[in-house]
Parts: structure tokens; C-alpha cells; sequence
């Protein structure tokens, strides 16, 4: 099963960077780069392997066509991140190894290379051979985790330099990090055109993952150098962070709570599914 992830991954990669992105031809010197480049250069792709993880357990023949889907989540998760970086957010010189893009091009080009990712997103999923109900279901699995995302980035932006209550922190990850991943989830039932309670389902544990996931960046970031991770670290002094408001060692233990909880909700989701997400949670 690994291997068979492995390859479609591959496969998955080789799509994203044969993509034609004529769409954003003209003679302007560098913005079809800009617009394409942070996809191009990488992350995790855990958002598309969730989707993937539920499609390849339950609809399996539908991997390829739902390849362009996953380059949705992937577009839009990169335009959330353009913009994280940017100079009146976290300021970030380096994401994923590489150059921001408002530092190698410009401000200007990073946001409308991010404006145009965002809007990208919602055209893919138009462009996509399923039925228009299930592209309707997409659309609106997507935008609600783009809407919530932001409302999460606007608090966290707002409240910098303000100590919150964790409920208030759980509040601010739980949208601007954990919602987007619950949709990967949810947008992979949605092709495989499953129950609405298991789709239900699938949405709380991808809630859930999405802290643990949150928690675990806090932790990185206080942990790890930027070499390893591709992007500056020491950056959330400021931020209201689960190690600045917990502390270290309570943060260790918040995580792996979450982990335990993760552990007993995979239990309870469909058994192809949740060995999937046995396999692909592994690195984590």
C-alpha cells in the first residue's frame, strides 16, 4: 500500500508540473512564474494526500481524475501561504527552502500571485470531469475552509502581542489551520461519494488533526533550525503560540493527547480508510 501511494504521488507531481499554466501568459517579465513557482517547489502535498487517501480507499478508479481536485487544495493551500509570508503578516524571507516571493520578485507580485491561486482553486474544481452536484459539494467544501482559514489569519494577526485563553487559541487553529485539512478529508468523501454521517465523521477527525498539526508546528518552531524545516524558526515570539501559552513540556503533552485522541477516532472511521491514514500519518 505504501507503494502504491508512492506512485501516485509520483504521478500526482508529474501532473502538477505539466500543468499548463498558459492561462497566465502576457508580456508582464516574471508573473507566470510567480504565479506557479510556489507550487512548483514543493511541501508536504499532506492536504492532496489526505483526499487521496479516502478517494484510493473507496473509489479507487477515480484517483486520476481527481488529481486535478488535489491541485485545487494545493493551489489554495500555497496562495494562504504566498500571503502568510508576506511583510504586514509574519514577514517571512524563506518558505519551503526557497525565496519568498515578495522577496525575489516583489510585494505587489506576491499578492496577486496569490490572488490569482485562491481564484485558480475554484476554476480547477470547474474544470473537472466529475458530476456538477459533486463539483457544486466540492466548491462549497473548499470555499468554507478558505473562508474559515482566513477568519483564523485575522485573529492571529490581530490578537499578536495579546496573551488569549487556550480556548481562544484552540478557536484561531481550529480556522485558520484545522478547517482547510478537514475539507481534504471531506472533499475526498465527497468524490467517493460516501454517507453524510461518515463524510461528518471524516470532517471532526480531520478538526482534530489540524491542531495536532498546529500544535506540532508550535513545537518545530521552537525546536528545529531553519535548515531542516525550509523556513525560519524562533518566528512566533510574539504569536500566541501553544509553547508561549502552555509552555514547553505542557505543549509536548498537549500533542501527544491529540495524538491519543487521533488514535482512538481512526479506530472508529472506515477501516480501508483509516488504514490508509494509518500509512500516510506515519511520517508525523
Amino acid at each position: 500500500m505504501k507503494k502504491q501511494y508512492e506512485n501516485i504521488m509520483s504521478d500526482f507531481e508529474d501532473f502538477l508540473r505539466n500543468h499548463n499554466t498558459n492561462i497566465m501568459e502576457s508580456f508582464h517579465p516574471h508573473f507566470k512564474e510567480a504565479f506557479w513557482e510556489m507550487v512548483i517547489n514543493g511541501g508536504k502535498r499532506f492536504r492532496p494526500n489526505l483526499l487521496f487517501s479516502v478517494v484510493l480507499a473507496k473509489k479507487p478508479k477515480k484517483i486520476k481524475d481527481t488529481f486535478i481536485v488535489a491541485l485545487a487544495l494545493e493551489s489554495l493551500h500555497t496562495y494562504s501561504l504566498i500571503h502568510d509570508d508576506l511583510p504586514a503578516m509574519d514577514n517571512s524571507p524563506l518558505r519551503r527552502g526557497h525565496q519568498t516571493l515578495h522577496i525575489k520578485y516583489n510585494e505587489t507580485s506576491a499578492i496577486l500571485a496569490g490572488d490569482a491561486l485562491n481564484t485558480y482553486a475554484f476554476y480547477l474544481i470547474g474544470k473537472s470531469h466529475f458530476k456538477n452536484k459533486i463539483k457544486v459539494k466540492l466548491n462549497n467544501s473548499l470555499s468554507f475552509g478558505a473562508l474559515k482559514m482566513v477568519l483564523g489569519q485575522a485573529c492571529d494577526c490581530y490578537f499578536e502581542n495579546t496573551i488569549l485563553q487556550k480556548d481562544k487559541l484552540d478557536f484561531i487553529h481550529i480556522n485558520k489551520t484545522a478547517n482547510l485539512i478537514a475539507s481534504a478529508l471531506e472533499m475526498g468523501g465527497i468524490i467517493a461519494e460516501l454517507p453524510k454521517k461518515e463524510i461528518s465523521s471524516l470532517y471532526k477527525f480531520g478538526i482534530t488533526l489540524g491542531l495536532y498539526f498546529q500544535i506540532r508546528d508550535d513545537l518545530l518552531d521552537t525546536l528545529e533550525n531553519e535548515k531542516d524545516i525550509g523556513k525560519p524558526t524562533h518566528n512566533d515570539t510574539n504569536k500566541n503560540s501553544y509553547v508561549n501559552l502552555l509552555g514547553l513540556e505542557n505543549a509536548k503533552k498537549a500533542k501527544e493527547d491529540l495524538k491519543n485522541i487521533i488514535m482512538e477516532r481512526l479506530a472508529k472511521i472506515d477501516k480501508k480508510i483509516s488504514k490508509n491514514l494509518e500509512i500516510l500519518l506515519q511520517a508525523y
